[in-house]
């Protein structure tokens, strides 16, 4: 660990600050309607729902928002599994692909519909720039509306009184992807390609190399892309290498940006939250608690990649770090960055859900491995996705609320809302679907012909590779371990099974959440309510996360990446 890594973090930490409070303000005052009050915003917005024939003051009822994203959602999958089965016949296909074999096409389809952005196939050599514009960067908006969406309605529910509705699906997708998403994502794309990130329609070039060979390089339409694919918390890369490629990510400081772009929205919605509920000290609270498991992670990771590989020390090789190297691990790291921006751009990545990398897993310390997945296995709780995040944080708060009412002999009650027991079904329903879709689908890959032949590795490494596959797809996160054969019709159908679970079983009960709060009283606060606007509060919750997220994952922990841990430590 250097000084210019925790100089980076802390830079980081503090540009992220930085931005919490006016984003939070502006979407606060976009999702409560404000945005109405500016004459040419709401000309616009007048106009697009006359077009789309939508009633911005028609309000639906839990149910009925359900049924709206739940129908959103499935068109999407719909038409972006039509395109990859069309691409061959569709334009702007330079390459000449053909179709994307049906299981594939149908993996691929769900991935980016349900913001998980798994990739069992190499962008640059699979895809046209048809499909990767009108299919994939699409997606990556409108999954994005919809975490934000659902995350909303649960807020409303906070926030209301005795109604009998949670707000306009439609008015809150809408608002959601014109005055949030877009806006900064061409802001960011008119950065990337400043600063020489590819944007062109022509196919690849043949490049000669010194010893005369030639060489097929890819470009595309590429940072229209980054932006959306960064900061929606779908993370799937025009090329293979996702942002460890020069073309996605050619310099230390568009490294910067990409880290930024994925906390950017999720760590603002905290503040949004507390804004609309009227108290903006419980959004700190909020991101109090996800900053606390942040903090976690990291240090576990950089502390064990700084430490250095055993196996090189044992050879002689110095890892130590100094001005002429980054020392440490670097197997797998981006060179161009060092150490510490890789570790900080792995852990944000599996914070947030959003996939995106710019080193290798497969080739971090075991122990780091494992806390890349424990992050994911919290499910989208530290910042995590666009709304996700948000929702997923505000569960646990709920059962923590829950918890604490038990210990002390009181109805728990949460921003002057009793949480019963519909709301307690609910939120554990909500919470078990994302464990019982990675451990499941586990444990039949480990045991079945179809999952161990994909595996490149024997033993712990080989059981962490697809206990990492299906938590990535459970959580909708879509980074990859590397070193599985994911193209395979029994895996390409299990993942997808994997991330159709992890994302709508889990917003059902969400926004049934909403509509049993948006429908009760306010309950004035007494001397027996907890605060939970506190310091007290926010540790409450990480230790709530943590405890549950062991009890549920340590066994399986045990025997992939801790197992690999302990045995390497034996060997020398």
């Amino acid at each position: 660990m250097t000084s210019y890594g925790w100089l980076l973090i802390a830079g980081f930490v503090a540009l992220i600050g930085i931005t919490v409070r006016p984003l939070g303000g502006y979407m606060a005052w976009i999702f409560t309607g404000q945005c109405k009050s500016n004459r040419l915003l709401k000309l616009f917005e007048r106009a697009f729902f006359r077009i789309a024939f939508i009633d911005p003051l028609v309000e639906q009822d839990w149910i009925a928002y359900a049924g709206a994203i739940l129908i959103f959602n499935l068109a999407g999958l719909i038409l972006l599994f039509s395109i990859l089965l069309l691409q061959g016949r569709l334009p702007l296909n330079p390459q000449e692909f053909g179709a994307v074999a049906p299981d594939l096409a149908f993996n691929t389809a769900v991935s980016f519909v349900t913001n998980t952005s798994w990739q069992s196939y190499a962008g640059e050599t699979t895809l046209s720039y048809f499909s990767q514009m009108a299919g994939i960067t699409v997606q990556s908006f409108l999954s994005a509306a919809t975490g934000m969406a659902v995350a909303i309605a649960l807020v409303h529910g906070f926030a209301r009184r005795s109604s009998e509705t949670i707000g306009n699906a439609w008015v809150d997708l809408t608002r959601a992807t014109l005055y949030v998403l877009l806006p900064i994502s061409v802001i960011g794309a008119l950065f990337l390609a400043f600063q020489g990130v590819p944007q062109t329609l022509d196919g690849p070039v043949t490049a000669v190399t010194l010893e005369g060979a030639s060489q097929i390089i890819a470009r595309g339409p590429v940072a229209s892309q980054e932006p959306i694919k960064l900061m929606s918390g779908d993370g799937g890369g025009f090329f293979n290498a996702n942002s460890a490629h020069p073309f996605e990510n050619p310099a230390a400081l568009t490294n910067l940006f990409e880290m930024l772009l994925m906390f950017l929205i999720g760590a603002a919605l905290t503040n949004t939250f507390g804004r609309m509920v009227g108290n903006e000290r419980q959004g700190w609270t909020l991101l109090g608690a996800m900053a606390v498991l942040f903090a976690l992670g990291l240090c576990v990771i950089y502390s064990a990649e700084a430490s250095g590989n055993l196996h090189f020390a044992s050879l002689g090789i110095d890892q130590t770090a100094s001005p002429l190297q980054a020392g440490g691990n670097m197997e797998g790291k981006e060179v161009r960055f060092g150490m510490a921006a890789s570790v900080l751009f792995s852990n944000l990545a599996t914070d947030t859900a959003d996939g995106a990398v710019n080193g290798m897993h497969d080739s971090f310390m075991a122990i780091s491995g494992g806390m890349l997945m424990a992050n994911m296995m919290m499910d989208e709780v530290i910042i995590g996705a666009p709304g996700s995040g948000l929702y997923g944080m505000l569960l646990r708060a709920m059962v923590a609320v829950f918890i604490a009412g038990l210990m002390v002999g009181r109805t728990p009650e949460y921003l002057g809302k009793k949480i019963q027991s519909a709301e307690v079904k609910m939120a554990v329903l909500a919470q078990l679907v994302a464990p019982a879709a990675i451990l499941i689908l586990t444990a039949l890959a480990v045991v079945l012909p179809a999952g161990l032949s994909a595996l490149s590795n024997n033993g712990p490494h080989g059981f962490s590779e697809l206990l990492y596959a299906y938590t990535s797809s459970a959580a909708t996160n879509g980074s990859a371990f590397a070193g599985l054969n994911a193209n395979t019709p029994f895996l390409n159908l299990t993942l997808a099974l994997a991330m159709l679970c992890g994302r709508y079983l889990v917003i059902v009960p969400v926004l049934a959440i909403a509509g049993s709060l948006a429908a009760k009283k306010k309950v004035p606060a007494s001397a027996g309510t907890l605060p939970t606007d506190s310091l007290q509060f926010a540790l409450l919750i990480a230790a709530t996360v943590i405890i549950l997220g062991a009890l549920t994952f340590f066994p399986a922990l045990a025997l992939g990446p801790l197992a690999e841990h302990f045995s390497t430590q034996q060997l020398f």
